[in-house]
């Protein structure tokens, strides 16, 4: 048994010291065959695998988008305590950088997106950007997803980028940058979409993806979407309504539904009395059909803030609040980003 630890406790040392001409694929195994006896080494099927099974396994590794390596859950701890004491394992190899790989994972009834990133050992803006995931609620039951080896989210490079520069806008590193996507050089071309090890989605933007950027500001059911409809009042004329009427009793609170500024109050015949607050990263929300505004233009209001009472002023059909969303000045569906 000694001289079978020996052989592989010798491999290993060789591909450790030839890391990227052999490719971390096999640094893996051949440290593998230091942890346990060649016997107990496994594979599973070259298929995907649940969460489940994912969460169950004592390490995982991708495998090229088609599986994953497991080391088997059994007496590989005391061989691993063993390799420590002597001095076999070298535990920077696990902090090096790695090459990025892929496994698979198919959606499942249930499934939620952080819940699988968690079983998965990753970070939800990992699989959120590595599967271009425009909005978690609509992942569909039989979507394959790709699973990496590690966290990160996907970069495209700009004119003048360098991968110092990329590195930097995201706390990552230019070296893991370049073996992660197996650079030949530390350029890369503008157009170029590069995996940055580590680097977190801006949380704005996870916030719409995950559909949880505002809260609702009134209590109450909608009663209209956004979208087209036909005239509410007579006729059958379609009509592109651009916001959520949300139907509430008269006076009920109306709240900011994002910390901002407000931006404007006043009247419109259509709208009634409204107020408008303007929000970071482009976003303004408008509030209408407001029996009282309790707020001024430029004052500052929190998340929650009470900024007017439910009404039904200019042209409505009953007491409820007109609420819009413009992101960089063009309207959006409020639903899609509503807690």
């Amino acid at each position: 048994m000694r001289q079978i630890k020996t052989f592989f406790q010798n491999i290993g040392k060789v591909c450790q010291e030839n890391t990227q001409a052999v490719g971390h694929l096999l640094v893996i195994l051949c440290l593998y065959g230091v942890l346990v006896a060649p016997s107990s080494l496994s594979f599973t099927g070259m298929a995907s695998v649940s969460a489940e099974q994912v969460q169950k396994n004592t390490a995982l590794a991708g495998v090229g988008g088609s599986g994953y390596l497991e080391i088997a859950p059994d007496g590989g701890q005391n061989a691993a305590v063993l390799a420590l004491e002597t001095g076999a394992l070298d535990i920077e190899s696990f902090t090096k950088p790695q090459t990025l790989l892929y496994g698979s994972y198919t959606i499942q009834k249930g499934d939620i997106i952080g819940d699988l990133a968690m079983n998965f050992g990753l970070n939800e803006d990992t699989l959120i950007s590595i599967n271009s995931i425009k909005n978690t609620r609509l992942i569909q039951i039989g979507q394959v997803l790709r699973v990496p080896n590690q966290d990160g989210i996907f970069y495209t490079v700009k004119n003048g980028d360098t991968l110092d520069h990329i590195a930097q806008k995201y706390s990552s590193n230019a070296a893991a940058i370049q073996v992660a996507n197996e650079l030949f050089s530390d350029t890369a071309k503008a157009g170029t979409v590069l995996f940055v090890p580590g680097a977190r989605l801006d949380w704005v933007e996870r916030q719409e993806i995950n559909g949880d950027l505002f809260i609702w500001p009134t209590a109450g059911y909608i009663t209209s979407p956004y979208g087209y409809r036909r005239w509410p009042f007579g006729g059958n004329a379609r009509q592109f309504h651009s916001g959520l009427d949300i139907g509430a009793p008269m006076g009920s609170p109306v709240r900011a539904a994002m910390s901002g500024r407000v931006n404007a109050v006043g009247w419109d015949d259509v709208l009634g009395n409204y107020i408008v607050v303007s929000h970071h990263s482009g976003y303004r929300t408008m509030y209408g059909h407001l029996s009282a505004a309790r707020v001024k233009p430029g004052a500052y209001v929190g998340t929650g803030e009470r900024i007017g009472d439910v009404g039904s002023t200019g042209l409505s059909t009953g007491p409820h609040l007109h609420f819009t969303v413009f992101k960089n000045g063009v309207t959006v569906n409020p639903r899609t980003l509503l807690k």
